[in-house]
């Protein structure tokens, strides 16, 4: 268990892959981070 394993979130952080274990950014959660960065 670790960066190496697939399975485990920091696995999937360290591969840049996504799953259950870390779900990908919801569309709505896309557009607030992009009004966001908007405002700065």
């Amino acid at each position: 268990m670790g960066k190496g394993d697939k399975k485990t979130r920091r696995g999937k952080l360290f591969m840049g892959s996504y799953g259950v274990r870390r779900p990908k950014p919801s569309r709505i959660r896309r557009e607030k981070a992009k009004a966001f960065k908007k405002e700065k």
